[in-house]
């Protein structure tokens, strides 16, 4: 696996969104100060006056420990619905157009997650791995969205409340079981309450996508150019729909399907897991060393549960005195399935694992959920939860809604359907109610928007790419046959020209592109 490939997968596979954060520190203006001309554009016609100073304010950029960035902390209102209320800082990044070639503003670039670190991103991989032509000719920009990493981010346990939420048995046997995982994810709502209960209630993708506005008109672009992965394509639809005259080159690559609720998309991500599942198992049972024997597909997903069922019963060692079971090792599993170059990886560590040592699938489950050696964890699970819950109304609110719904999604997935049935129940005791609602994104009026979609892609399957791109009333679909997660530098130079050229020139691929 060459360098670049590494970064990227660390920063947008291994999780719902990306990883690596390095130190950055700045400050801004206060909004309420006229700081004179910033080339900032005006705020949106029909927007309070009140918010025109946020537009205007004056970044201080300085040096933030990683050559060739530089970053800043911007002001926006906590709540938008009273601009001079409380503000929220937020932390920004860039590196500058490198040249030659004509500056075409600013680039905008989110992971996904929801949770990822968007600045993490662009210094571990988009401002030094995105193609140089590109860098070249963009200053290559991120922000945190509110509640992430920099941006005062939400945080609900402690590391070893994580490390024992993280364990808690999401596959319950009996009511005791069932009682005891509810138990958890109403201790971790109530934790997320009393540490972030200021932010919780205005983390929405709504209003992070107003955010990214302000930053447009304060760093003086007329119009938003963006590339946003995974959940980033639910934020750039978000965009476009909210502020379609300013939408520019957008690119929503992974794309989600906006129109869906809550328990829909639990159950067709969890298809998604099982199709990549298969193809993994496709895959292992040619090599000599596959851990799930070399008979067939179905063979080795019955394999697969039987080892899950043996840790359920008895976890065993990882090294440090902590211990692998079934919820960790399905984590550390459906981890790989983000990047097939992880394959190799996933079969030495599930037979490592069989053979009594749990220690490599533990620091794949690690890596995805954030969790450092220290025994901390970045705030990522936490942030995830928090934007997911206010954006949509929750799939179940209590274990007989989900012990009636296990079926669908075991039908979806043999291997994963109980897991993620189980899961789709975190948001069932959010501390503070939704805020969104499932329906379809049009943005008309928006200029040309390249909606990407992987055919065999776990986290966002590829029918929802295919359902943005067709509500989406400038939407054009671009196809990757192929595995993984999101598809623009993974390797395929037909989805990286086709990008690349509507990115630098304005022209989008022809609608229904396959590469």
């Amino acid at each position: 696996m060459d360098t670049r490939r590494l970064l990227r997968t660390t920063a947008i596979a291994l999780a719902t969104v990306g990883l690596l954060a390095s130190g950055c520190t700045g400050e801004s203006s206060s909004p309420r100060v006229s700081g004179g001309d910033s080339g900032a554009s005006a705020s949106p016609a029909g927007a309070s006056p009140a918010l025109q100073p946020y537009y205007t304010q004056k970044l201080k950029w300085r040096a933030c420990g990683v050559p060739g960035f530089e970053c800043a902390t911007m002001k926006a209102p906590l709540d938008y619905a009273e601009p001079a209320g409380e503000t929220i800082d937020l932390a920004v990044a860039r590196k500058k157009a490198t040249g030659p070639g004509k500056r075409l503003g600013s680039l905008l670039v989110n992971p996904g997650g929801p949770g990822g670190s968007a600045i993490g991103y662009l210094q571990a991989y988009a401002g030094i791995g995105y193609p140089a032509p590109v860098r070249a000719q963009y200053d290559m920009v991120a922000i945190d969205p509110r509640g992430v990493a920099r941006s005062e981010p939400v945080e609900c346990l402690t590391g070893k409340e994580m490390d024992t939420y993280t364990q808690t048995d999401q596959t319950p046997d009996d009511t005791t079981e069932q009682k005891r995982l509810a138990e958890a994810y109403k201790k971790f709502a109530a934790g997320c309450k009393k540490r972030s209960g200021k932010v919780l209630p205005h983390v929405s993708t709504v209003e992070a996508a107003r955010d990214m506005d302000v930053l447009r008109g304060v760093l003086g672009d007329e119009k938003l150019s963006y590339v946003g992965a995974s959940y980033g394509t639910f934020l750039g639809a978000t965009y476009a729909e909210l502020f379609p005259d300013r939408a520019g080159r957008l690119v929503l690559d992974g794309a989600m399907d906006p129109a869906l609720a809550a328990r829909e998309v639990n159950r067709d991500q969890t298809a998604g897991f099982e199709t990549a599942f298969r193809s993994f198992a496709a895959d292992c049972i040619e090599q000599p060393d596959c851990p799930l024997g070399n008979k067939s597909v179905d063979d080795a997903s019955t394999r697969l549960k039987d080892f899950f069922k043996k840790l359920d019963e008895k976890p065993v060692p990882a090294g440090g005195g902590r211990m692998l079971g079934e919820s960790l090792a399905t984590t550390g599993v459906f981890t790989a399935m983000y990047d097939e170059s992880l394959w190799p990886q996933l079969r030495e560590a599930l037979n490592s694992a069989q053979a009594g040592d749990g220690a490599p699938l533990l620091a794949m489950a690690d890596t995805y959920y954030e969790r450092e050696s220290d025994g901390s964890y970045a705030n990522l699970m936490s942030a995830n939860a928090a934007v997911n819950c206010l954006d949509l109304p929750p799939a179940f609110t209590a274990p007989d809604g989900v012990q009636s719904g296990v079926k669908e999604f075991e039908k979806a997935s043999p291997v994963f359907g109980q897991s993620f049935a189980w899961a789709s129940l975190n948001c069932g005791y959010w501390p503070v109610p939704a805020t969104g609602k499932a329906h379809r994104i049009e943005a008309k009026g928006a200029a040309p928007i390249v909606v990407v979609g992987t055919t065999r892609d776990p986290a966002t399957p590829y029918k929802w790419a295919q359902s943005l791109a067709e509500q989406l009333s400038s939407g054009t679909l671009l196809t990757y046959d192929g595995d993984g997660h999101t598809a623009y530098g993974r390797g395929s130079d037909c989805i990286d020209t086709a990008i690349n050229t509507f990115l630098l020139e304005g022209k989008p691929p022809a609608d229904g592109k396959r590469c």
